[in-house]
């Protein structure tokens, strides 16, 4: 009997650090049938927000009609230290180069035109040069669908942003959570010690968590979390909501570490999860601090260290 009751404690150990460890069921490699349904984009539009991309004065680019120039030359590529944020890539009048997440790397691909290009003036290709920092094996060019070429870093497509004035302005970085400063390699500008996952203490939420750029994180309640994570933000959803790629655990800071894990989505990307439950950030949020997506449409809340939604309706 002791033997018996010994090896059953055991088990049930093992059950729990079993559940805490690995709470969301397997990586979502598979798409259950009701993920794949378009719910964003079917849903009334205050499920996921009416600002972001296409609608408003700064056309969810972040533009405020000032449109600046995209003729300008590049120039010397260099490295600068910026104090709120590390190394970036400046051109040759020292403003600060962009890369955006909807563009393509391999193949390289720019999706900014239009109103976007007007705000984010592609960089082009010509007379770039690599100065200092810079591997000139990394600077490349890709054409436009207009046919002229544009400067390419590591594969990614370069801008500048209108609203750039002087040497050392970072205005554009994190706008609408697709817009970031090019690092030397071509990858994002980030502090190397700002975790991919911290938590902010709010005046009006409390304690919510933010991602490496500080901005607010969400969660959407038609998402589910068991026994796998499925996102139910897709297509024009997850354009207002940028899900939040993975982070290893190590990699965060006040966050709970149950059921913080990443998951495969409908569209075959990863995306981080915190407590099970997908993550993401609102384009309408355009600079650290701003909680623009709390509430919105009913569904969508800022996220709690242990992943519950803050202020929702119980």
């Amino acid at each position: 009997m002791k033997t018996s009751r010994r090896t059953a404690s055991l088990m049930a150990t093992a059950a729990s650090v079993l559940a805490l460890t690995t709470g969301c069921g397997q990586d979502n490699a598979g798409t259950p049938s009701s993920a794949a349904q378009n719910v964003g984009a079917t849903a009334p539009a205050g499920d996921y927000g009416s600002s972001g991309i296409g609608s408003g004065a700064d056309n969810g680019y972040g533009a405020d009609g000032n449109q600046g120039s995209g003729a300008d030359p590049a120039g010397k590529v260099s490295v600068a230290s910026i104090p709120k944020l590390g190394k970036v890539l400046t051109d040759g009048q020292a403003l600060t180069l962009y890369r955006f997440d909807k563009d393509t790397a391999d193949p390289p691909k720019s999706n900014c035109d239009g109103d976007c290009a007007k705000t984010w003036p592609p960089v082009p290709a010509g007379d770039a040069t690599a100065g200092a920092g810079v591997d000139k094996a990394l600077l490349g060019e890709v054409t436009r669908s207009d046919g002229t070429k544009q400067l390419t870093v590591g594969g990614w497509p370069a801008y500048r942003y209108a609203r750039d004035r002087n040497a050392g302005d970072v205005n554009g970085q994190g706008v609408g959570g697709t817009w970031y400063a090019l690092a030397a390699d071509g990858k994002k500008a980030v502090l190397a010690d700002t975790p991919g996952l911290s938590t902010r203490k709010d005046p009006k939420l409390g304690e919510i968590v933010i991602d490496r750029n500080g901005m607010t994180v969400y969660r959407f309640l038609k998402d589910k979390a068991w026994p796998k994570s499925v996102s139910n933000c897709t297509g024009a959803c997850i354009e207002k909501w940028p899900a939040v790629d993975p982070v290893k655990a190590d990699d965060t800071r006040g966050v709970q570490k149950k059921g913080l894990m990443g998951f495969t989505r409908p569209d075959g990307h990863k995306q981080m999860t915190v407590d099970c439950w997908p993550i993401y950030t609102f384009s309408g949020d355009k600079a650290p601090g701003d909680i623009n997506g709390q509430g919105v449409g009913g569904t969508w809340y800022a996220v709690a260290p242990d992943g519950k939604p803050v202020g929702a309706p119980k």
